[in-house]
């Protein structure tokens, strides 16, 4: 997900550069979205994975 994310910006990037502003804003806004996501996965994946083995 953060792959997807960091692609998204580099397409804003690159067509902001071209002149492509109306592409650049709605790849820069999908970017941020699956960046928010793949923190929030991040961060609970973080709590998940802490649990003491049951023994």
């Amino acid at each position: 997900m953060l792959g997807w994310a960091i692609t998204f910006l580099v397409l804003a990037l690159i067509a902001g550069v071209l002149g492509f502003t109306t592409i650049a804003g709605t790849a820069a806004g999908i970017a941020k979205i699956l960046f928010f996501v793949f923190l929030i996965v991040f961060i609970i994946s973080l709590f998940l994975g802490r649990r003491r083995p049951t023994v």
